[in-house]
């Protein structure tokens, strides 16, 4: 008979994969204990109050998705708002609306009708036409669309976010660039999308609502004391790392944020402005009232600078080239060793998820786990 243990489930991180994965154990009568080893739950969507202001602390999170399922299931929890992501992006003293749309190109080209602006992007994507084989990221972009929007919007931005040359960049991070020929600034295409009502902490506390935590407990500082508390283990950190980076270290890109209080009512008019030119070091800065609407006195700004994954920071986008996809597949192999042993979420299946996504891996885990219909 196997020895008894006190819980069904041990869960190693509380982000929106381990924590939904938890709320749906314990609907099935299960008993989770999820660790942590920051100090707060909720992972990347933790919301900190500043002046009645939800400061998200690891960068804008906006929930978007086209999964009617998802999008019930997170709203069972919370009430969402009807905010719609419209970034601007600022170069060389202008602002541009984005995704790239009919008032995208009218500020850039002067051209006011639909095919007033396609005649001008088949023009800048002439030149690029003998180019059969992308061998870059550049080659990739110009052929997509010629000369005037990579420039403009993607390569100085692109070279700060990754960190090399648009010509180190492998081609396959820009498959598409996404062109729309009217004047809507909705970022995303999905079907539904905004922020709970009163901020993502919200959500996970709905979630792990009487559920064990314990924080400031790093699991792989004891894992073999954890793994004994419960007959399964999932696992939601970097997968390298659990494996004592046997195969060799993922590469992540990191990003370090600097929240600043400012005492006016309003700084940039905007949630959300990108800063493509490279001589500026931050990627965006992020107005956080302008998530909710916020009418308070002051506000409360974060400038967002990309860099490498170090010990320091935290792991946010996956390097998904080659050489990294290799390595992955190396430790996912090993994992199928390991039948108690399940990895989940951004960190643990090195996938550049959104939030949408991570609730729906999370879900289809417990349908396999847990027998949900």
């Amino acid at each position: 008979m196997p020895k008894s243990k006190p819980y069904d489930y041990l869960i190693v991180g509380t982000g929106l994969f381990g924590s939904v994965f938890a709320y749906l154990a314990k609907q099935k009568g299960k008993k989770c204990l999820l660790v942590d080893k920051r100090s707060h739950t909720g992972g990347n969507i933790y919301c900190e109050n500043i002046n009645s202001i939800n400061v998200h602390k690891y960068g804008a999170h906006i929930f978007h998705t086209s999964n009617k399922e998802v999008w019930h299931f997170v709203n069972s929890f919370v009430e969402f708002n009807n905010y719609i992501n419209s970034p601007l992006a600022y170069y060389k003293g202008k602002l541009y609306n984005l995704p790239f749309n009919m008032n995208t190109f009218n500020r850039l080209w002067g051209v006011n009708t639909p095919a007033e602006a396609k005649q001008k992007l088949e023009e800048q994507r002439g030149k690029y036409a003998t180019i059969k084989e992308p061998a870059n990221l550049e080659e990739q972009a110009l052929k997509l669309c010629g000369e005037d929007i990579y420039y403009t919007f993607i390569k100085e931005y692109t070279e700060k976010q990754w960190g090399r040359s648009a010509i180190e960049l492998p081609a396959f991070i820009i498959r598409r660039v996404p062109f729309r020929f009217t004047y809507n600034n909705n970022y995303f295409n999905d079907i539904y999308q905004g922020i709970p009502i009163g901020g993502f902490n919200r959500l996970t506390e709905g979630l792990l609502e009487d559920i064990e935590v314990r924080l400031n407990t790093n699991y792989l500082d004891n894992k073999e004391y954890f793994d004994s508390l419960a007959h399964k283990t999932i696992f939601t950190g970097c997968i390298d790392e659990y494996f004592g980076l046997e195969y060799g270290k993922l590469e992540y890109r990191g990003l370090h944020f600097e929240h600043e209080q400012i005492d006016i009512e309003d700084f940039q008019g905007n949630a959300v402005v990108n800063y493509n030119e490279r001589s500026v070091p931050y990627t965006r800065i992020i107005e956080h009232k302008h998530f909710e609407f916020g009418t308070q006195p002051t506000t409360v700004v974060t400038r967002e600078y990309p860099g490498e994954y170090a010990k320091n920071n935290e792991p946010y986008y996956p390097v998904n080239d080659n050489r990294n996809t290799v390595i992955y597949n190396k430790y996912k192999e090993k994992a199928l060793q390991y039948p108690h042993l399940y990895f989940g979420g951004r960190l643990g299946q090195y996938a550049y998820f959104d939030m949408d996504d991570s609730v729906e891996q999370a879900m289809l885990l417990a349908k396999k786990e847990l027998d949900y219909e």
